[in-house]
């Protein structure tokens, strides 16, 4: 069994050299498939998670959210990266309350947004401090988790987004975080501003386009790449495709691109065997 401390020391060591792919299990069973194809960590994604509760991203409580990063982390022995959303507080004192909970869960790192719940950016001195005493929360743990900073101001349609992100990630850097993180489509002129943005830190950064290999990604400086719900809206595309071919036209033909049942047994056996001790 690997400790949390072994695979906490893993994740950081990822984020030293080259670039790595981290996967986004929506539940346990996810995990457990993504981990038997030899990734090196996973991530939690919010959206996926909030899907498999039939709710919209954004609409899951924080103890639900952290009682499913606990799954995550205990489903494998991978480090695990928890999508922690705004840390469920838009003032820093809880952002603070709500990081220690998350590393209590045994995540090997966690990221926080500026994006309030309205989804407008918090003021550019607030989210600074919030990434502040998020630095804070982890080092009074002594736990060795990575610190992911985001910036949402892509997302959210700011009128000079890419200046606006890197200006805050820039701020991030210095405030404490270990990896920054712009999420939305950057071309490769974006990335190489946001890495120099980063000043020499890391920076995550979603695959997007179906059409661009992930070498691609990779060869441009970046040391990680997320698929953020790209792996459970396709799971969610794949079960809708046959759904509504049954509810349609009565036929199954996209059955044929079905998983086999004994595959997923045989992957999921074992943890059975354990769950019966």
């Amino acid at each position: 069994m690997t400790s949390l401390s072994e695979r906490r020391a893993a994740f950081r060591q990822l984020h030293q050299a080259g670039s790595f792919v981290i996967p986004n299990p929506w539940d346990v069973g996810s995990a457990r498939l993504l981990a038997g194809l030899d990734f090196k960590a996973l991530a939690t994604t919010s959206g996926g998670f909030a899907f498999s509760r039939g709710l919209p991203d954004g609409a899951v409580s924080r103890d639900a959210m952290l009682a499913h990063v606990a799954d995550i982390v205990e489903a494998t022995e991978l480090p695990v990266n928890a999508d922690f959303a705004n840390a469920f507080a838009d003032d820093a004192e809880g952002v603070a309350t709500n990081v220690s909970l998350c590393v209590d869960t045994g995540v090997a790192g966690l990221s926080v947004e500026d994006m309030a719940s309205d989804r407008s950016l918090y003021a550019f001195d607030h989210a600074v401090d919030r990434i502040r005493a998020a630095r804070a929360a982890i080092d009074a743990s002594r736990q060795d988790v990575l610190l992911t900073a985001r910036s949402e101001a892509l997302l959210v349609g700011h009128p000079d987004a890419l200046n606006e992100a890197c200006r805050r990630i820039a701020a991030f850097a210095e405030a404490g975080a270990d990896v920054l993180f712009v999420p939305g489509k950057l071309d490769a002129a974006a990335t190489a501003a946001v890495l120099a943005a980063a000043g020499g830190k890391p920076i995550n950064v979603i695959a997007l386009d179906p059409a661009q290999p992930i070498a691609e990604i990779a060869a441009r400086g970046v040391r990680r790449i997320s698929l953020a719900t790209a792996l459970a809206r396709a799971a969610y595309g794949g079960f809708l495709r046959l759904a509504r071919e049954v509810a349609g036209a009565g036929t199954l033909t996209e059955l044929a691109h079905a998983e086999p049942g004994a595959e997923l047994n045989r992957v999921f056996a074992p943890f059975a065997r354990g769950s019966q001790s």
